[in-house]
């Protein structure tokens, strides 16, 4: 899947503050399993206080549907706050870790190089690059990473912040 294609109209970004309290994340995850709400993407981590974390998650619902959990969220207690991102108000990345096979090095490390991603490892057999950046360009990387043998990869999900 690759997130904010243009095409995909029902994809919604929602980034909820939260007080940073145990359980937290497991009554808003069983909020939306409860109700049979999918999550693509989820990252999680303690924001400008130690006190509150920001959750941004990434689901696909109608309008309507989109609505609905907004306001599920907003009657759960420890929620602070509810944003939705877009690529128009919002700064919206993604990180990857790719490992491929090291038998063509160079052609590696050229990609590696247009893309500005850091090569984090090298061994014999492999090399691991990391990458961070819009999800087009994550999955652009992806896609050509492939052409060298793909070991094994994990992206983080979508996170953002409002512009300015």
């Amino acid at each position: 899947m690759i997130y904010g294609n243009e095409e995909d109209k029902d994809m919604h970004i929602i980034s909820i503050l939260v007080e940073n309290h145990p359980g937290v994340l497991s009554r808003i995850s069983g909020l939306f399993s409860r109700r049979a709400y999918n999550i693509d993407s989820l990252s999680v981590g303690t924001c400008e206080t130690s006190d509150c974390s920001r959750i941004t998650i990434v689901t696909h619902a109608d309008d309507a549907t989109f609505q609905q959990i907004q306001s599920q969220l907003k009657k759960l207690v420890e929620v602070i706050e509810i944003t939705g991102l877009c690529k128009g108000n919002a700064v919206i990345r993604e990180h990857v870790l790719v490992k491929v096979k090291a038998n063509d090095r160079a052609g590696v490390m050229q990609l590696c190089e247009i893309y500005r991603a850091n090569i984090v490892d090298i061994s014999r057999d492999t090399i691991t690059a990391e990458l961070t950046g819009s999800p087009q360009k994550i999955s652009a990387f992806i896609d050509l990473m492939r052409d060298h043998e793909l070991v094994e990869l994990v992206r983080t999900g979508l996170t953002g912040l409002l512009r300015g």
